[in-house]
């Protein structure tokens, strides 16, 4: 992946759902980038925080605009790329699909479950050349461990170090059977629509990946009904902490991550055929 652009940043920073932008950032410039995909999400906002240059981009776009199985993720991850981006923290919404794990918690998934139905664009090797990316082990656990270091420095965030993801096509949300299937089958923690492929896209590029997922509420397992209202106030609530979250992960990153606990930056080493 042979890209350059004039802007430089070390860390991306993809907002999900209610996390459209990021105070605190200085110098802020704003770029387009144009992919051999098409346009990103948005236009990528570039500033400095803690001293650090952060590239952010919405993944809905500003005003939450796209829908999660219309979001061109390749396009996303080729502009951070193309910006020098090496860590990559992403967050979202999800539901939840264990008790223990409540609205207003945190979680930092170490694995995932692709349950998208293939609308999406899954992988940068379309022909040509072949690369089959190991994700055995999807998450940097180097860039894990510095998010839950940082998640101990902000009291009222609880936070839960493992889990398995779900990632359903959308945007739909599950039927009564689904769920039970997503818990009682698939053993999964938490349920949402965007993990996929952005995750494995970052994998292909050898960028350090992990996601901090933030629920909002109850998949419908738990036959708990909740109201849109009590989504919104939990998902601000949860915008909140994030964004005090944030500065503290980024003045623990180093510049380059800890080969002995990450191989993200080797992916293509053992993949391309």
């Amino acid at each position: 992946m042979l890209v350059e652009t004039k802007e430089k940043a070390l860390i991306g920073v993809i907002g999900g759902s209610g996390i459209y932008d990021l105070p605190g950032l200085e110098k802020v410039r704003e770029v387009k980038i144009y992919t051999p995909y098409g346009a990103p999400s948005d236009n990528i906002i570039i500033g400095e925080l803690k001293g650090k240059t952060i590239a952010f981009l919405p993944r809905h776009g500003r005003g939450h605009k796209i829908p999660p199985h219309r979001i061109n993720y390749r396009a996303n991850i080729w502009a951070l790329k193309a910006l020098g981006v090496k860590w990559v923290i992403a967050f979202s919404a999800v539901g939840s699909l264990r008790e223990d794990y409540k609205p207003g918690d945190f979680v930092l998934p170490d694995q995932f479950i692709d349950m998208t139905k293939g609308v999406r664009g899954f992988t940068f090797f379309e022909g040509g050349i072949v690369g089959h990316v190991s994700c055995a082990d999807p998450f940097c656990e180097h860039l894990r461990q510095v998010i839950l270091e940082a998640a101990s420095q902000v009291p009222e965030i609880k936070i839960h170090p493992k889990g398995t993801y779900v990632c359903i096509e959308g945007p739909r949300f599950s039927t009564r059977a689904e769920s039970r299937v997503w818990k009682e089958v698939f053993k999964a923690d938490i349920i949402g629509m965007t993990l996929v492929p952005e995750v494995n896209l970052a994998c292909e590029a050898e960028m350090c990946y992990a996601t901090v997922s933030m629920v909002t509420d109850y998949d419908v397992w738990a036959e708990k009904p909740v109201t849109a209202e009590e989504v919104v106030k939990t998902m601000g609530e949860n915008t909140v902490k994030a964004k005090k979250l944030l500065p503290k992960i980024i003045e623990r990153l180093p510049e380059k991550p800890d080969e002995k606990l990450c191989s993200c930056c080797r992916s293509l080493e053992t993949a391309l055929v």
